[in-house]
């Protein structure tokens, strides 16, 4: 039997704005209005998982979807960095920005590397296809990146190659471990593209040459 996961990345929170390494922020008003659009545009799941960050909380909520009491994947753990902005770090440890722009091994902030991240996910993936159904998760952006690297095959060095923007699905099915992947689309009502400043990033759902050009 095959087993559907529908990856849905959080309305815009004010992290996001501020181009902030996820201090775990509400969000924005405009964000919250997207998903009260988008309401009701999901199919049925047999299961739902929603990271527990607080935007991807009240995505859910505002999307009408009622979690299981265990959480799903939480974004990549940022360590000291965690609460501040892009432009405070870069301006602070330009070298350790410059490492885990490319090196995925990098973990000098004291958090995960992107490669333990990406075996995280993977894990959590190779969880969910275990059994058959769908699966409806709210994740942060790079929880998605991620997944789409598990379905590919292709190593962690290609996670700045990927964006993903507010309140979009992507699909991922497959059996036995191997996905087939259904690129991002905007999530039900709420397309037509993103309103005034919904597609500012957080670092972890921007392109590194953006990063490197701040």
């Amino acid at each position: 039997m095959t087993t559907r996961v529908m990856l849905i990345s959080p309305a815009a929170g004010e992290a996001q704005r501020e181009v902030r390494f996820d201090d775990d922020g509400p969000l924005t008003a405009a964000g919250a209005r997207r998903c009260r659009a988008a309401a009701g545009a999901l199919p049925a799941a047999d299961r739902i998982a929603v990271s527990p960050s607080v935007r991807c909380r009240r995505t859910a909520e505002e999307l009408g979807l009622v979690a299981a009491p265990a959480p799903g994947p939480a974004g990549c753990a940022m360590g000291r960095w965690r609460g501040r902005t892009l432009a405070e770090v870069a301006a602070a440890e330009p070298e350790a920005v410059s490492a885990w722009l490319t090196d995925p091994g990098f973990a000098g902030h004291g958090g995960e590397s992107l490669r333990e991240f990406c075996g995280r996910i993977e894990g959590w993936l190779a969880r969910a296809g275990a059994e058959p159904g769908r699966v409806l998760a709210v994740v942060e952006p790079d929880v998605v990146r991620a997944a789409a690297l598990t379905a590919l095959r292709v190593p962690a060095d290609a996670f700045w190659r990927l964006d993903v923007p507010p309140l979009t699905v992507t699909e991922l099915s497959g059996r036995g471990g191997r996905w087939n992947l259904g690129l991002g689309r905007t999530l039900g009502a709420a397309g037509g593209g993103a309103g005034p400043g919904e597609n500012s990033q957080t670092p972890t759902s921007t392109h590194k040459d953006d990063i490197s050009a701040e």
